[in-house]
């Protein structure tokens, strides 16, 4: 089999970290998240993926982090089967083809124009009404071509902490002020995570930076009339009992410092 051979730089190269999480998850005794499409993927890229320093405890965390938002999602098409999902900055995630929901969603994926072209020679199209949007989700434009017409939910995993708060609240507000009702569901890091984003191999390895931390994510509820914070949960418990005894322990001990705790959090809205 012939691999793609990728070259990334900055924020899209740590795609492949996240892809790469999943794949050993998949591999793993007692997987969390079981996803084939992206062990699969992995497979089909010429890439060092020792790069991504990513170990069994970080890759349990990323795909509880993934199982926890795919979760939610359901949730919500199950009392909404008509629904459109929003996945926002989908990078090589295979959400769609994990979830493979019914005809009667929408489903659109965003990303970059070079993003979204890896996307079809890698991944399976997922069936049914699924699209692409090539465009940078901080783009005032591409929202518009989204018909307005049924509740949303937009999920975007890895996305708000390379964003701007200024660029994080006008997503936001554009998105609640398009669409009647729905959920945003997304994860963050605190202003500690920020701050300590040179310890994170992933990002500094691929030269990417990151901008925006949330503390309280009751700030939020600001933004626009109605939208409130269902869930905040701490990254660092998500999952936790499906980790390594070792990556166990070392977070129950982080779970015990004020600043620590809240390194990450995993965040349900309602609009």
């Amino acid at each position: 089999m012939e691999r793609e051979k990728i070259t990334l730089t900055g924020a899209q190269e740590t795609m492949l970290a996240t892809l790469y999480a999943r794949a050993l998850d998949y591999r793993a005794p007692d997987p969390v998240l079981a996803d084939r499409a992206a062990a699969d993927a992995v497979e089909r890229i010429d890439y060092d993926f020792a790069r991504t320093r990513i170990k069994p405890t970080t890759a349990a965390g990323v795909a509880a982090r993934g199982k926890q938002l795919d979760d939610w999602t359901r949730e919500f098409l199950a009392e909404h089967p008509t629904a459109t999902v929003l996945h926002l900055a989908c990078g090589l995630d295979t959400r769609a083809q994990r979830m493979d929901p019914p005809d009667t969603v929408r489903w659109i994926d965003v990303d970059y124009p070079g993003v979204l072209d890896l996307r079809r020679r890698l991944l399976p199209e997922p069936a049914g009404d699924y699209r692409m949007v090539a465009a940078s989700v901080t783009d005032e434009g591409w929202l518009e071509e989204v018909p307005a017409d049924r509740p949303t939910v937009a999920v975007f995993e890895g996305l708000t902490m390379y964003l701007t708060k200024d660029e994080g609240r006008r997503l936001i507000q554009r998105i609640t002020g398009r669409f009647e009702h729905g959920r945003l569901l997304f994860d963050c890091y605190g202003t500690v995570g920020i701050r300590l984003q040179k310890l994170v191999p992933a990002v500094r390895n691929a030269g990417a930076t990151l901008h925006w931390g949330i503390d309280d994510p009751h700030e939020l509820e600001a933004w626009h009339p109605g939208l409130r914070c269902l869930d905040a949960l701490r990254s660092i418990e998500v999952g936790r009992d499906k980790m390594p005894r070792a990556g166990r322990i070392q977070l129950r001990v982080l779970g015990l410092l004020p600043g620590m705790r809240d390194v990450g959090r995993i965040l349900r809205y309602a609009y």
